[in-house]
């Protein structure tokens, strides 16, 4: 059985495995850089568990509308924030097909709905547009280079 949980501090070593995992195309960004979205918005930021094993997280942080960070930018909490980032779902093979993924996208929608959010937003990476469109992600267009990220990068939004 699957349960999620907001983030404590003894959770990092297994986050930073589960990214390894799940994203071999990018180095990986620094535990500071992941925890920086966690320090932002630790409500938003939450860990799968099965078993007593972590076999997943969600990071997501208040942010700019067709701005993205960049990877391994260290972020801090923005004043005029208009959309809730999705800057990562990453479920290691442990998770996958049990429903974890639906799961954890119903408590990001009730969470940026309940803080306001007309919007979720992300890249996808690693071939996931076609995963994000089916859940209602548009692309779009923006200004932002996305070369921190991998060559198929795609910024994508959800209105909501």
């Amino acid at each position: 059985m699957m349960h999620l949980r907001n983030i404590d501090s003894g959770d990092w070593a297994s986050i930073l495995l589960i990214q390894e995992e799940c994203y071999p195309e990018i180095a990986p960004e620094s535990l500071s850089v992941l925890q920086s979205k966690w320090q932002c918005s630790p409500q938003t930021c939450f860990v799968i568990e099965a078993e007593k094993h972590l076999v997943g997280y969600c990071l997501a942080h208040p942010w700019i509308l067709g701005s993205p960070p960049s990877l391994e930018q260290v972020v801090s909490q923005v004043k005029q924030a208009d959309t809730l980032y999705l800057h990562d779902i990453a479920l290691s093979a442990d998770a996958q097909g049990k429903g974890a993924g639906r799961a954890v996208f119903e408590k990001l929608l009730t969470l940026a709905r309940q803080l306001s959010f007309n919007s979720i937003s992300l890249v996808a990476v690693q071939g996931a547009s076609s995963y994000w469109k089916k859940h209602g992600f548009v692309p779009q267009s923006i200004d932002k280079s996305l070369e921190t990220y991998t060559a198929d990068a795609c910024y994508m939004v959800l209105k909501i």
